[in-house]
């Protein structure tokens, strides 16, 4: 805990050091009562990329910034890869200075910087989202990403992560000479795809030739499933294959020796996609309605 704290006031420091003497106690103390994301280190612009390129930050993507310091990547994110987007940070100082910088490169209508608490937010509308904030506070807001953002949204951190909600892909390199934070060596990118909700129990239809109906039962635990899958009451037997990425669902179970095999998307309390049927029946298309969460 004291550690965390004097973290928290370096960054005060850092942030508030061009302010005048008179002011800086009683802002510093406003700020630090706050700030709960750690001290405000500079992103360097190699590890900017990285996450950006992990994110697969495009056009047609609103980045939303948790944490935004200087601003550095959603004004990165504008003016090289034209998406939109903004920055959330509860510092007013390097707020101001960020909407400065955007309206200075031309960006000031794709990107934007508001004075927030991250965790009242509105991050809705994002496609990704990138934070570098403390393990602490990733902990903390695990639940508002996982509640508020769309099935396949982009999650960004820099070296810290979201405890057992294991990444989907991570990128760890040796940061040059003059680009080392706080003298650091090595610097991590983690990426996750925020997964649907898909855990209970579902009522699976094939259609013709099969023209079969299943009780589907799945387990989750983040983007990881597993589950069940019975048929006209006969004993349920585990699922061969069973995969989830953001909204895109894959399940395999055999029947009478062979294999049958789903692909789909999950849309809130429905399924549906084409399914390879076992016996050489081919293609065929299958849903699905959760019956019970």
């Amino acid at each position: 805990m004291k550690q965390r704290y004097f973290e928290q006031r370096r960054r005060v420091v850092l942030a508030l050091g061009a302010l005048p003497l008179a002011r800086l106690a009683g802002a510093a103390e406003d700020i630090d009562s706050k700030r709960t994301g750690g001290p405000y280190v500079p992103t360097p612009q190699v590890v900017v990329d990285e996450m950006l390129r992990m994110g697969k930050v495009g056009a047609n993507d609103f980045v939303v910034d948790l944490g935004s310091g200087d601003g550095v990547i959603v004004l990165t994110a504008a003016t090289q890869l034209k998406a939109r987007g903004f920055g959330v940070e509860i510092d007013p100082e390097l707020v101001k200075r960020s909407n400065a910088e955007a309206k200075k490169r031309g960006v000031g209508e794709r990107a934007s910087f508001q004075v927030q608490d991250v965790f009242k937010a509105d991050i809705g509308r994002a496609t990704v989202v990138t934070l570098y904030l403390l393990p602490g506070m990733m902990l903390d807001l695990r639940p508002k990403l996982l509640d508020e953002l769309k099935p396949g949204t982009r999650v960004v951190s820099h070296d810290y992560h979201f405890g057992d909600w294991e990444p989907d892909d991570r990128y760890t390199w040796d940061v040059p000479e003059k680009e080392k934070i706080n003298g650091v060596p090595r610097a991590t990118v983690y990426l996750w795809i925020v997964p649907a909700k898909v855990s209970g129990q579902w009522r699976l239809n094939v259609a013709a030739p099969a023209n079969e109906k299943y009780e589907l039962s799945l387990r989750q635990n983040f983007q990881n499933i597993s589950g069940t899958v019975a048929r006209n009451d006969a004993k349920a037997r585990a699922l061969t294959e069973a995969r989830l990425v953001g909204d895109e669902i894959t399940i395999a179970f055999t029947v009478d020796g062979a294999r049958h095999y789903f692909r789909g998307h999950v849309a809130g309390e429905s399924m549906e996609g084409t399914a390879q049927l076992s016996g050489g029946r081919g293609a065929t298309k299958w849903s699905a309605t959760r019956v019970k969460a």
